[in-house]
């Protein structure tokens, strides 16, 4: 019966710890890192069709920017309190 009970915490526990990852900043930022994703994608489609190099190297840079302007978004937003943080401009 111990044993059951010390399982049963033990995966208490556990079940907790993994809610805090999904708080309403931690959905916001993958929310940033999704929107980020699917805009960059539409980019690379649109230099996919590109009719000239430079045209379609210029969409995959663009792509690129995205994506890690994206990720840098999401991990300011996991990182830092936005009701302090100076970059938001607040």
């Amino acid at each position: 019966m111990k044993k059951i009970f010390a399982l049963a915490t033990a995966a208490a526990v556990l079940a907790s710890l993994a809610a805090c990852n999904s708080g309403p900043r931690e959905q916001a930022a993958d929310n940033i890192e999704a929107n980020a994703e699917a805009y960059a994608d539409n980019l690379e489609d649109a230099a996919d069709n590109a009719t000239t190099e430079a045209g379609e190297d210029s969409l995959e840079n663009s792509a690129d920017a995205v994506r890690a302007t994206g990720q840098n978004q999401a991990d300011d937003m996991r990182t830092n309190d936005p009701d302090t943080n100076l970059s938001n401009g607040i």
